[in-house]
């Protein structure tokens, strides 16, 4: 696809000329990738009109339709593995190693958007168990909601995409898909692919280009029955209030914490506990930001965290052996390196890293750090992380707890009975054991609560939120 040298918006199954175009750069080193289409208002409604005959057509197939179709956009993606994560790197600077666990996820997403498919199903309802319900008889059935309103990030394009056609597709709706600014490509190459894969036109529409305006249109407009978006706090406060009666699923920003308690194998932990830090330079979600880590443990634990964090790689993000490279926007990094300011300013210890080279920003690990210092209250989204000792459990886990998002926690510990305190006790959508918070699969329920977001995604749930409840009565009195 990026052989033209423009890419093009995506409506009513055809490849459509923007009627203007914006220049995409790589974020790892600025040159230039290709135009991109900016979609205009008059585009986003002829992607919505789309949308519209898209979803007479999606209802008509039936369940094993629906499911084959996804079945075979899996088969295709994995045929086309090394392609797609070759863009995946060109556009968002993905290290080409951690870009293939982001196709093979999308792969699996994919696959289980397919059985999804073939187990959407209502039940029946004792009326009998009322008085006044004897001699009736009641089922339950589902039924998509229409058109979905997909809002999609920069940091997983083609999995997070995945997460809300996937589901999409398999309960029967139509979808207008706004990806990233960045990262375009991905979202187009998926069209292409579930074109291929024999998806009926109109049934997916991409429109590329400003989320200021394609988003505020998209969530404004009352064809749209539901919008699920992943991205900023901010941008998800906006979508909420604009929104009115539509569904609204929002997968939002985090703060997450782990909890090193105990262990038979510190190495190990270490080790995820780097990886969950500063993969993609930490630019996911469910990135480690704060680690508590049991006072006995505490100095062993930040020397072995500190030199197996100086063993990453940093550089091209296309290099076999890179593992950090570019953030995604020169702002971002220099955000960072505002932030580290403030925390040299109030006295904490940079142990490791520090330093931006353009847009590129060393792993960093901060200690003796305030609570209330914005690395540890606020969302970085950047390869920073602070480690902090404690006494108490109950100290740990008022820590953790001590945030304005929840999305995920992590706990290792070889206390079954923290291990059930921690789950009930830690405020998040997701509470992992012995395991670090970046730990995901892609059918289980994810989602948080407080500032993190609501509703859930995982395909199984990304169905549910997709479809209406219809209740059937009989009299047979």
């Amino acid at each position: 696809m990026l052989k033209e040298a423009q890419a093009k918006l995506y409506i009513n199954g055809k490849w459509q000329e923007g009627s203007d175009y914006y220049d995409l750069k790589s974020p790892y080193n600025g040159n230039f990738i290709t135009e991109v289409s900016l979609a205009t208002p008059e585009e986003v409604e002829e992607a919505l009109m789309s949308a519209e005959k898209g979803k007479e057509k999606i209802k008509k197939l039936t369940s094993l339709e629906r499911s084959k179709i996804l079945e075979r956009a899996s088969a295709i993606f994995e045929q086309r593995l090394e392609e797609c994560a070759q863009i995946l790197t060109l556009e968002n600077a993905k290290p080409i190693k951690s870009a293939r666990g982001e196709i093979r996820r999308t792969i699996e997403t994919y696959k289980f958007a397919a059985e999804e498919a073939k187990r959407i199903h209502g039940e029946t309802i004792p009326m009998d168990a009322a008085a006044s319900g004897v001699g009736r008889f009641a089922y339950t059935r589902k039924e998509p909601l229409g058109i979905i309103a997909a809002i999609t990030p920069f940091n997983f394009p083609f999995n997070l995409v995945a997460h809300k056609l996937g589901p999409a597709i398999a309960s029967g709706n139509s979808v207008v898909l706004k990806p990233a600014y960045q990262t375009p490509l991905s979202a187009l190459l998926t069209a292409e692919i579930f074109e291929e894969a024999g998806l009926p036109p109109g049934v997916l529409n991409v429109v590329t280009g400003r989320g200021s305006m394609i988003g505020d249109i998209l969530v404004r407009d009352s064809r749209v029955n539901m919008v699920t978006f992943t991205g900023s706090l901010e941008v998800g406060l906006g979508i909420k209030a604009k929104a009115g009666l539509k569904k609204v699923t929002l997968e939002l920003g985090s703060n997450s914490g782990l909890i090193v308690d105990s262990t038979d194998d510190l190495d190990e932990v270490v080790a995820k506990s780097v990886v969950g830090s500063f993969a993609f330079a930490g630019q996911v979600c469910i990135s480690i930001q704060r680690i508590y880590v049991q006072q006995r443990l505490y100095d062993e634990f930040v020397s072995k965290f500190v030199e197996r964090t100086q063993e990453l790689v940093k550089g091209d993000p296309r290099d076999e052996n890179t593992d950090i490279s570019a953030m995604i926007h020169l702002n971002e990094a220099e955000r960072i390196e505002q932030w580290l300011e403030e925390a040299k300013n109030s006295n904490a210890k940079i142990l490791c890293g520090g330093k931006r080279e353009g847009s590129l920003f060393e792993p960093t690990i901060i200690t003796d750090s305030l609570s209330n210092l914005s690395i540890n209250s606020d969302e970085a989204f950047a390869p920073i992380v602070t480690i902090q000792p404690y006494q108490e459990w109950e100290e740990a886990v008022a820590m953790i707890n001590d945030s304005s998002y929840g999305l995920h926690a992590g706990v290792f510990t070889n206390s079954m009975e923290k291990a059930f305190d921690a789950a009930e006790r830690i405020e998040v959508g997701g509470v992992m054991i012995n395991d670090i918070p970046s730990f995901r699969v892609d059918h289980m329920p994810y989602g948080g609560v407080k500032n993190s977001g609501i509703g859930k995604e995982g395909i199984k749930y990304s169905v549910e939120e997709m479809m209406n409840l219809k209740m059937i009565g009989f009299n047979f009195g």
